[in-house]
């Protein structure tokens, strides 16, 4: 499963909430100003709750900081941490 939604989380057979927050992830990591309360009531309609959601942007932004700042700095990944192009292409 791992394996799968790696490769592409939107074919690897997750159930509709998962996606749904997944789908969310993406839209706020490419365009954060693109999402407002449209998105918030479909993650309520798939069952996410006020606090789950709320975490869930926050690990988000988080992560979308972090991976800025390394990349604006160069840092390269440990050899171990590097991208395996036969279990993750490059998009």
């Amino acid at each position: 499963m791992a394996r799968a939604v790696r490769i592409d989380y939107r074919t690897a057979g997750l159930d509709q909430k998962t996606r749904r927050l997944l789908d969310f992830a993406v839209a706020i990591t490419r365009d954060p100003a693109s999402t407002g309360a449209r998105e918030i009531e479909e993650l309520r309609a798939a069952g996410w709750t006020d606090a789950q959601i709320l975490t869930a942007t926050e690990v988000i932004g988080f992560f979308n900081y972090y991976v800025r700042l390394v990349e604006a700095l160069g840092v390269e990944p440990e050899p171990e941490m590097r991208r395996d192009p036969d279990v993750w292409p490059d998009p």
